[in-house]
């Protein structure tokens, strides 16, 4: 079973896009070419920085994690990257990680 990570990408307006993948590098990589393997989103952006990663149990907790994080306010993505806030749990409840 292949192991699945959220990570974000700092663009260079400072906005932050959040993604899961079983491969951090190559995919950041694959932003950073700009191509039709990048995020659509990212395209134009750059240049980009990976600014956080961390690994979750399965796909799906990678997916509801992604979701999660998407409709966060910007503050809060923010402390995730600083290191001042851990991942939530998938019950809802902040400050333990996956």
């Amino acid at each position: 079973m292949s192991q699945w990570y959220i990570y974000m990408v700092r663009t260079a307006k400072g906005a932050l896009y959040t993604g899961i993948t079983t491969d951090v590098a190559r995919r950041f990589s694959e932003h950073q070419a700009g191509g039709g393997k990048g995020a659509r989103s990212l395209r134009g952006k750059g240049p980009l920085e990976l600014v956080f990663s961390a690994e979750t149990c399965n796909r799906a907790t990678a997916s509801k994690l992604e979701w999660q994080i998407k409709r966060w306010p910007r503050q809060q993505k923010e402390a995730l990257v600083r290191g001042g806030l851990l991942l939530p749990d998938l019950t809802g409840e902040e400050g333990s990680e996956t």
